[in-house]
């Protein structure tokens, strides 16, 4: 996704300062040691988190969400006098409270609404908390009239209805309720609770603009290990991680649709959290949702409370802030295997079920034999609209993939084993720091090739892998070999989103590493043996890249006696800090069937003198792999602008073939039209975007029309389109649109009736997206 533009340190996108309830703390406490992830500004390094419970009520005709947590947690530290969480300034923190926990005391459960309950009256609250004393900038903790913060045990809900709600902590007694149009967010209730809960002081501050720090007092006495519970009530509306669509962004256009997206640090707006990949834990949620919407959650297990019309879920393995998600809308759902299901929109799931019938369990089998055995139990899909901002993320147990790219058959079969691969490299074993993503992509892109090596054969893997590498080198020559984001190990800067550091040297560059490792064993079935007893020895944990290497190291002693990690100019450490190209890339001689012939074709189109006829009867489009039809575009692609004799002779010969392939080939060939100014075939440009609301296929399309002629062109179509278009990508696609310009104005879209493609073009060709990484080439899945 595009970065947004740069802010001054300090400030973030909606808060220019400090947010409190009328009655701050009079002394705030003082802030912790700084952080070791710089993109998170929580004190996870002060605490050891244990569980995470969720409470959440979605409210799509507000396009918002209620939501408590309750973290459960033990200092590490005597007496920590607060605790900072990462939120966001889409998050409206309520009220924060301190709570004893009791020693094996059962998950709390949720109240969503105080008519849920009868109307006997509640029993007496509990008593006071005993120890340890209420914080000095946090009201006293007493019993009495419940507030906003305190919470009741099981039987209150059956018993009788639940205490109007009193003024929240960190809000003034005569201020207005929080909500009051909408309910309140969720009560946390617990089976047997062992004191009131105290309330605590809290602080909004700026972080980043991507984010901001909730800091939460906390009682003085509070000493290293002892069990504590802090409640946060919240809610939230559309933020980084919350995508909410009306029903006309879905391919049913019957109800509303919401999912999230947690990577790198979106979830921040999601739910307070220490928001950094070094931290996991289990987590367990309840969610309401209004009748007949569906709701999924990448969990190990899930149930539905018909009568209470709640759904319960329960991830039972630790996992980092990034990996909860949640799903939500109009979603049917069939059996693929033993252990798989497809989820998707009704008038989609034939299709989903025709292409993964079977293929899921073969791939998992596949993957099992090479690094041991699948251990977060199911292995569900659930294919979401168009507007999914990227291809698939690796969510545990739930794997999220555009709907889009159903229509591609090897595009969907590499990215659901790239996923496939993530339940051991990223899932289980995760990268502690953002600056170190190779080891979750470059790891899982190795093991996706060599589970497609064993499933497909070499040759179509080395094909594939000839279509990234070509990919990355084109990067290369965008960015140039000096470029520090080109680095293994990226240097994040303060205030920088971890999610501009995603690009292609992330996966492939670490890909080449792996692969060097790989053939330094000799035998990739040894080098299977050592990534097997990596996951065993680190998974559900963190690591840098010196766990890898030290463990690869003393797996094979032989080759720490050989010191392979200083070989003269294949250096471990220059391998994590060189600029530039990979060191040494694999030897794809086994792809050369497929690959030779996309070869040939290239040159017989852009040799002097053309020889057409030739060059057509050469090969048959139609009967090639995808793969190679994309490989032979991208390299027309990169040699565009072409002699005009060729692109009229390239149309002729394969515009209309083209027509009825698959979006990832029709995409590349339009590019190709546009950059070559190929008036003809202009109104296929228009047909592709008219038809198209997915980012992967819209913004290269974009970019490409705004660095050429084409700009006039393009905004038309715009004007027609842009309704059919979540709001972030139509707000990304002007982006594109404005820049030299000046702001686009807001304009009725019916008025532009015309049918044909616009010829008034600029004469002045943008300079703005000139050089743009297209989107495809970025974002190969998360």
């Amino acid at each position: 996704m595009a970065a947004p533009a740069p802010r001054p340190p300090g400030l973030c996108c909606c808060r220019k300062g400090s947010a409190a309830g009328p009655e701050a703390p009079p002394a705030p406490p003082p802030p912790p040691e700084p952080p070791p992830d710089v993109a998170s500004a929580s004190s996870s390094q002060l605490f050891s988190l244990r569980h995470l419970h969720l409470g959440l009520e979605l409210r799509p005709a507000a396009r918002a969400l209620a939501g408590c947590l309750v973290l459960e947690l033990c200092a590490l530290r005597p007496q920590p006098s607060a605790l900072v969480l990462d939120v966001h300034p889409a998050l409206h923190v309520l009220s924060a409270a301190y709570r004893r926990a009791a020693a094996g005391e059962a998950p709390c459960s949720f109240a969503f609404s105080p008519t849920e309950a009868t109307a006997a009256p509640a029993p007496p609250p509990p008593p006071p908390c005993p120890s340890p004393p209420p914080p000095p900038c946090a009201p006293p903790c007493t019993a009495g009239p419940p507030s906003t913060a305190t919470f009741l045990s099981a039987p209150c809900i059956a018993a009788g209805p639940l205490p109007s709600p009193a003024a929240p902590p960190g809000e003034s007694p005569a201020s207005p309720p929080p909500a009051a149009a909408e309910p309140p967010p969720p009560l946390p209730l617990f089976a047997q609770p062992p004191c009131a809960a105290c309330p605590l002081g809290f602080r909004v501050d700026p972080f980043t603009d991507y984010g901001s720090s909730l800091t939460v007092s906390l009682p003085a006495a509070l000493q290293p290990h002892q069990p504590f519970q802090i409640i946060v009530r919240y809610t939230t509306a559309d933020g980084p991680a919350i995508w909410w669509l009306d029903p006309e962004l879905t391919y049913g256009n019957a109800k509303p649709f919401v999912f999230t997206q947690g990577h790198s640090v979106c979830n921040r707006s999601f739910f307070p959290c220490f928001d950094t990949p070094a931290v996991k834990c289990t987590y367990s949620a309840t969610v309401k949702a209004p009748e007949g919407i569906q709701v999924l959650m990448s969990a190990t297990q899930s149930t539905y409370l018909e009568e209470e019309g709640v759904y319960q879920f329960y991830m039972e393995y630790p996992v980092p802030a990034y990996l909860v998600a949640l799903v939500a809308g109009d979603l049917t759902h069939a059996d693929i295997g033993p252990r798989s299901r497809v989820w998707a929109e009704p008038c989609l799931l034939p299709t989903a079920i025709s292409k993964l019938s079977g293929m899921v369990e073969r791939w998992l089998t596949a993957a099992e034999s090479l690094y041991g055995p699948y251990i977060w139990g199911r292995y569900d899909i659930v294919f979401l609209p168009p507007s999914f901002p990227i291809v698939a993320m690796e969510n545990p147990c739930l794997t999220f993939i555009i709907s889009s790219i159903l229509e591609s058959d090897e595009f969907l079969i590499i990215d659901v084993i790239h996923e496939v691969a993530h339940s051991w490299f990223g899932n289980a074993v995760t990268n502690a720091t953002w600056e170190e993503m190779w080891l979750s992509e470059g790891l899982a892109t190795y093991a996706q090739r060599r589970i497609t090596t064993e499933t497909y054969g070499a040759a179509f893997t080395c094909l594939e892998t000839a279509f990234r590498l070509d990919a990355l080198h084109r990067q290369m020559k965008l960015l140039g070999e000096d470029n520090p984001v080109s680095k293994l190990q990226v240097k994040l800067e303060p205030g920088v989103n971890p999610s501009n550091l995603m690009n292609l040297f992330t996966y492939e560059k670490g890909y080449c590493f792996v692969y060097y490792l790989s053939q330094l064993c000799g035998d990739p079935r040894h080098f299977d043996s050592f990534l097997r007893a990596y996951i065993e020895k680190y998974k559900f944990t963190s690591v840098v890249a010196q766990d890898l290497l030290d463990s690869f190291l003393n797996y094979f002693p032989e080759l720490k006696e050989q010191c392979v990690e200083s070989k003269a100019g294949l250096e471990f450490e220059r391998w994590l800090n060189a600029t530039g190209p990979p060191l040494a890339e694999p030897d794809l001689s086994q792809g050369s069937s497929l690959t030779r012939p996309v070869e040939t074709l290239f040159k017989l189109w852009t040799t002097e003198p053309l020889d057409s006829a030739a060059a057509a009867s050469s090969v048959d489009l139609t009967k090639w792999r995808t793969f190679q039809t994309v490989l032979f575009l991208d390299r027309l692609l990169d040699g565009s602008p072409l002699p005009h004799k060729v692109i009229k002779k390239l149309s002729e010969c394969y515009s209309s073939q083209l027509d009825s392939m698959n979006a990832e080939i029709r995409i590349r060939w339009l590019q190709i039209v546009v950059r070559n100014d190929y008036y003809p075939d202009l109104y296929k440009v228009r047909r592709f975007l008219e038809n198209q609301m997915s980012r992967m296929y819209t913004i290269p399309l974009y970019e490409d029309l705004c660095t050429g002629t084409l700009k006039s062109f393009a905004l038309e179509i715009f004007y027609q389109t842009q309704n059919q278009l979540h709001p972030n990508l139509r707000k990304t696609i002007q982006q594109i649109l404005s820049q030299g310009l000046n702001p686009l104005p807001a304009i009725d879209t019916t008025v532009v009736t015309t049918d044909t493609p616009a010829m008034v073009l600029e004469d002045k060709v943008s300079e703005a997206t000139n050089g743009a990484i297209s989107l495809r080439d970025v974002n190969v899945s998360a």
